[in-house]
C-alpha cells in the first residue's frame, strides 16, 4: 500500500470520529450555539405512575433548564434509558408507551381489588420487546422487566394475564401495554 493511501485512511477515520462526537456527549447546545461543559449523567430514568406519557410541558413552552426543544412531538415523547410503569387497581385496561431502542421498562402490577391474581406477562412480538424477570410477591403484586430491541423499530403488545386461583379455566388478559420502539433518526 502506498504511503498516501494510508494517509487518506487515517484522515477518513479522524473525520468519521469527529462527526460522531459533534452531536453527543451529554452536553446541550446553548443559545449561542456553544456547547456547555455539563457532564453526562448516564441513562435517564423516568417514572410514569398512572399514565404512560411524560408530563406536559410547562406553560409558555419553556421546558426545564438545559432542555433541548425538538420539532417533532412524537420523538420528544419517547423514553430512553429506563422507564417505570405502575398499574394500580382502577387504572385503564390499556396504555401506550413510546421508547427508544435499548430501553428497559420496569412494569409493576399492584394487587388487584377483585379475587383474581396476576399469572403471567406475555409479549406479542419478542423481537421488539422481551418480557423477563417475572415475579409474584406474597401480597399479590407482580413485577416484570421489559427489554426493548437494541436497533429495530416496531410495536409489541405486552399483556398481563390474571385469573381467580380457585376457578378452572384459562387466565384472561386484564391489562395491555402497547410498546412502540422508535429508532433514533439518522442524518444523511
Amino acid at each position: 500500500m502506498r504511503w498516501w493511501a494510508g494517509a487518506w485512511v487515517i484522515a477518513g477515520v479522524v473525520v468519521v470520529a469527529a462527526c460522531g462526537t459533534s452531536t453527543g456527549g451529554g452536553s446541550t447546545a446553548g443559545p449561542s450555539g456553544s456547547r456547555s461543559a455539563e457532564p453526562s449523567t448516564g441513562a435517564p430514568t423516568q417514572t410514569f405512575a398512572g399514565s404512560s406519557s411524560p408530563p406536559p410541558p410547562s406553560p409558555g413552552g419553556a421546558g426545564p433548564p438545559g432542555a433541548v426543544r425538538t420539532p417533532s412531538a412524537s420523538a420528544s415523547a419517547c423514553v430512553a434509558g429506563h422507564a417505570e410503569v405502575s398499574v394500580t387497581p382502577g387504572d385503564a385496561p390499556g396504555r401506550r408507551l413510546c421508547v427508544r431502542p435499548g430501553t428497559m421498562v420496569s412494569l409493576t402490577l399492584e394487587p388487584r381489588a377483585d379475587d383474581k391474581r396476576w399469572v403471567a406477562v406475555r409479549s406479542s412480538a419478542p423481537v421488539f420487546v422481551v418480557a423477563s424477570g417475572w415475579q409474584v410477591s406474597g401480597d399479590g403484586s407482580a413485577r416484570a422487566s421489559l427489554r426493548c430491541a437494541g436497533t429495530r423499530g416496531g410495536t409489541a403488545e405486552v399483556t398481563a394475564l390474571a385469573k381467580a386461583p380457585d376457578v378452572a379455566g384459562a387466565a384472561k388478559v386484564v391489562f395491555t401495554l402497547e410498546v412502540s420502539v422508535v429508532p433514533y433518526t439518522t442524518e444523511r
